[in-house]
């Protein structure tokens, strides 16, 4: 028999407890007890006024953009809705079931401000590290960086030819991005990075750099920039910059000694792929932060028409002098100049040449040096930094760091798939670091949330 028609009544009076309609096993259940904001309003509390009406609760925010960054929702318009409607999110914000939800434009008012002049999005994402390491996920032994790229919010039908004049001190009094871009042309990780003209410059986003290193369609992107512990891939640090090796370099740099600043750790060991192999990085490395490079040699001395390669050539360390297949020395000084030349030359190579006389009767002259006079080898003013990482390449110790290295690649594709940070929303490279660092403290929440399990009740 059929039932009779389902007609919902009001009732009077409700006795509802939010806390028994949030399931044990919820990915927010876990992650709340991490999450700690109790000294969020002494942090903030400088920036904001003593008199005037009273504002919405930042914790408040800080919760919903968590939320946000932890389950991909990445439009605040929809994130509000969505704090409404859930009953999961509204127990996390603390908000119950007659809390008022903020209106999204409160987001881009404290971020512009308040959040970002007291660099409270940094703060949080520290942390979530330190709670980390406290729960002991950060050996600190060894550590991989990797940069990725992730499209900016910018049109290449609105954008300009790098050679094209543009009057930005006019745009910077109108357009944030803009002003933000005009402020880091100094920086080593923005304008100072290259001094290489890009092919296209975003009007609407200066500071993103036009690149087609993905192999495809070129777009305007950023570059994040991480540095995690290979134990158990813990972000440990977040930096963002320009799309390019030359700013991606200086922003691992720049995590590690930071790094070190507020954490304390100092790792033995750095892995990362061949973009970090320079000459100039891994003496860096060595030599002022005594780290083993578990890095590829930045090399271009192979050959592919049969000729010699620089491994074909012997250094001699007594001697300082290579020698050739055939047995005869390279030296750096071949003969006495009337005007004195530098020994160096500016990319930091130093030339080892061989004598005119010795090539000349030489068998091996068309493998060696078929179209000049005489055979030349450079070598580089850090090439013992530059040995010490092919050393280290050849143990088994190199061969772990290669396939841990592989978990700061997963991390990446968490980024992009499962938080949908494949694009930006935010414009000019502090909003690029605002995004970052949220979803980098997001994805060491999840970490905790996995790894620390959920502590048993009590019986009563």
């Amino acid at each position: 028999m059929m039932g009779e028609r389902t007609v919902m009544q009001e009732a009077l009076f409700y006795e509802f407890n939010l806390e028994r309609h949030v399931p044990a096993d919820h990915l927010l259940r876990s992650i709340d007890r991490f999450v700690d904001l109790s000294g969020i309003r002494a942090h903030l509390r400088p920036f904001y006024s003593e008199i005037g009406r009273p504002s919405i609760d930042p914790e408040l925010m800080i919760r919903m953009l968590l939320i946000g960054y932890c389950f991909g929702i990445r439009s605040e318009r929809r994130l509000c809705e969505e704090v409404h409607l859930n009953l999961a999110y509204r127990w996390f914000c603390r908000l119950g079931l007659e809390g008022d939800v903020p209106d999204h434009s409160t987001f881009s008012k404290n971020r512009h401000g308040r959040f970002r002049d007291s660099d409270l999005l940094r703060e949080l994402f520290e942390t979530t590290v330190r709670h980390c390491i406290e729960a002991g996920l950060v050996g600190g032994n060894g550590f991989a960086t990797d940069a990725s790229l992730i499209r900016a919010d910018a049109n290449k039908q609105r954008s300009a030819e790098g050679s094209e004049a543009v009057d930005w001190e006019a745009m910077a009094a109108t357009r944030r991005s803009v002003r933000e871009y005009l402020d880091t042309l100094d920086e080593a990780a923005w304008g100072a990075a290259s001094e290489a003209k890009p092919k296209f410059v975003s009007r609407s986003d200066p500071a993103a750099q036009w690149t087609g290193a993905l192999k495809g369609h070129a777009f305007f992107a950023y570059a994040a920039n991480y540095l995690i512990d290979l134990d158990h891939a813990v972000i440990v640090d977040v930096e963002a910059s320009r799309a390019i090796r030359q700013a991606e370099v200086g922003a691992a740099r720049t995590m590690i000694d930071r790094t070190q600043d507020r954490f304390g750790l100092y790792p033995e060991r750095l892995a990362a792929d061949s973009a970090y192999g320079s000459a100039e990085m891994l003496r860096w490395l060595v030599h002022e932060r005594g780290i083993e490079p578990h890095i590829p040699v930045f090399d271009k001395s192979e050959r592919s028409d049969g000729t010699f390669e620089r491994a074909d050539f012997t250094y001699d360390y007594q001697a300082d002098a290579y020698l050739c297949p055939a047995g005869k020395q390279l030296r750096p000084r071949r003969r006495a100049y009337r005007t004195p030349r530098p020994l160096v030359d500016a990319d930091g190579m130093i030339r080892y040449r061989a004598s005119k006389l010795d090539c000349d009767a030489c068998a091996l002259k068309p493998r060696c040096c078929p179209n000049t006079p005489a055979c030349k080898v450079p070598r580089s003013i850090h090439e013992g930094a530059r040995d010490m990482a092919r050393d280290i390449a050849a143990t088994d110790a190199y061969a772990t760091s290669c396939r841990e290295r592989k978990k700061i690649e997963m991390l990446f594709a968490h980024l992009k798939r499962i938080l949908k940070l494949d694009r930006l929303r935010l414009r000019g490279p502090n909003g690029a670091r605002d995004e970052f660092h949220l979803a980098a403290a997001a994805q060491n929440l999840r970490k905790l949330a996995k790894l620390i399990p959920m502590p048993q009740p009590t019986p009563a």
